[in-house]
């Protein structure tokens, strides 16, 4: 059972995945499979890193073969205890797109960047605003 970014992205908003908020530092994915997998069959458990720091970000994403599983997971395990931190456990929200706070352009690709100044160089678009 590989652990993926890829997976994690497309399975967040499923009803098959869970985030689990409130990891302490000593928490890997190893601990976290072990915790969630007495509810069933697990797809991936992934632990976001940070990149400046090396390690977690405090939160995981555990994804189950059944949605019937992933409810129990979720009943019986939010609000409980991994490493005397409790743990904040939900249905994962599919990633937010657009906004100030997004690492995602404006503009969904070149394509379209292009298309909104009507084909015109976006070097040539700036320039001529800047000295406007």
């Amino acid at each position: 059972m590989a652990t993926t970014v890829v997976s994690w992205a497309k399975a967040r908003g499923s009803r098959t995945t869970l985030y689990v908020g409130g990891l302490g530092e000593s928490v890997n994915v190893d601990l976290l499979r072990s915790a969630f997998v007495p509810f069933g069959d697990l797809k991936d458990v992934s632990l976001p890193i940070d990149y400046k720091t090396g390690r977690h970000r405090g939160f995981g994403f555990v994804e189950f073969e059944l949605e019937d599983d992933a409810a129990e997971a979720l009943e019986n395990m939010h609000d409980a205890e991994i490493d005397g931190r409790t743990l904040n456990v939900s249905l994962a929200q599919p990633p937010k797109r657009g906004g100030l706070k997004s690492r995602d352009p404006v503009w969904a690709s070149q394509d379209d960047l292009l298309e909104q100044n009507k084909g015109q160089d976006p070097m040539e678009h700036l320039e001529a605003k800047a000295t406007a």
